[in-house]
């Protein structure tokens, strides 16, 4: 299995006790090394190319991001700020998406994992929001779509905040369908049932408290078989793991388990629909040690034969 980072990745530094800390990726890439010591191929991340981003982003937003900075700290809204080191990081982040869609496609390798942040599901079009800056998992389906002429693109979307960006990116194109429950009541305060996009979304709120009980069985009774009924030819997952018990921005109340649940029913997908094709891409986790364990349990079931 294929693994994509890149070291500037750590040089995103949002300020002293932001949740979004260098230390999130440093916890993921030395368990996965633990755990993982000969399963995983390494590969380092390129920067994503201007007209990568530019498939998903204006050209006003990433000239934003892309900004040379001298000063310590510049924010672009109420949580989100970048440092001198954020632009590296971001285009990073984004050229691993770019590059696992390329290596799952044409070699023999179809899984990825991309160990990778800024995280990016909120960025919008136009705008930086949530800690995100660039929209990496939108520019690697945006990139699927049109490189590989690829008419049926499923992005799922775990992490306990909805992924606003993602969807109102897509949400006129029934080339690339989104599927996300997160938790009810939390930002960005999208992804209700009703919305449809162009018949390509599939939003679940579930009430705080959940439990592994309740996420479980809206995935096996909704979520999964609407997947299954859309027959994705390239599955890409925006992996998320602040809905777990000890996260402190969520009180969804999930399990590492049910982390390593849900990636195997989607690996399951990957292989009925999609010739095993399966890129996963960093998202949320703020509690250090559950994020260095919901991606070894992430990363195991998608190694598991």
């Amino acid at each position: 299995m294929l693994a994509f980072t890149h070291p500037d990745c750590l040089l995103h530094d949002p300020g002293p006790g932001h949740p979004e800390c260098p230390q999130r990726l440093q916890v993921v890439l030395d368990a996965l090394h633990a755990a993982f010591p000969a399963q995983l191929d390494w590969r380092q991340a390129p920067p994503a190319k201007f007209g990568e981003l530019a498939r998903v982003h204006d050209s006003a937003l990433i000239d934003q991001v892309l900004a040379t900075q001298t000063e310590p700290l510049r924010q672009l809204d109420m949580d989100t700020l970048t440092s001198p080191g954020s632009a590296s990081a971001a285009v990073h982040a984004a050229g691993a998406g770019v590059a696992a869609v390329d290596a799952v496609m044409l070699g023999k390798d179809p899984l990825a994992f991309c160990a990778v942040r800024p995280p990016g599901h909120h960025a919008t079009a136009t705008t930086a929001m949530g800690f995100c800056l660039f929209n990496n998992i939108a520019i690697a389906a945006a990139y699927a779509r049109d490189r590989y002429g690829l008419e049926r693109i499923a992005i799922v979307d775990f992490d306990v905040h909805h992924g606003n960006g993602t969807q109102d990116i897509f949400a006129a194109d029934p080339r690339v369908a989104y599927y996300s429950t997160h938790q009810a009541g939390l930002f960005p305060h999208s992804g209700l049932r009703r919305d449809r996009g162009a018949g390509n979304l599939l939003n679940i709120l579930l009430p705080p408290g959940s439990g592994s009980f309740r996420f479980r069985n809206i995935w096996a009774d909704e979520m999964l078989p609407a997947i299954d009924d859309f027959r994705p030819q390239l599955l890409l997952v925006s992996a998320g793991f602040d809905a777990h018990l000890r996260d402190p921005q969520a009180d969804l109340m999930l399990e590492t388990d049910d982390f390593a649940w849900i990636t195997a029913e989607l690996r399951g997908l990957a292989r009925r629909h999609a010739a095993g094709r399966m890129v996963s891409m960093l998202e949320g986790g703020y509690d250090l040690q559950a994020l260095a364990e919901c991606s070894v349990a992430h990363v195991g079931a998608l190694l598991d034969p």
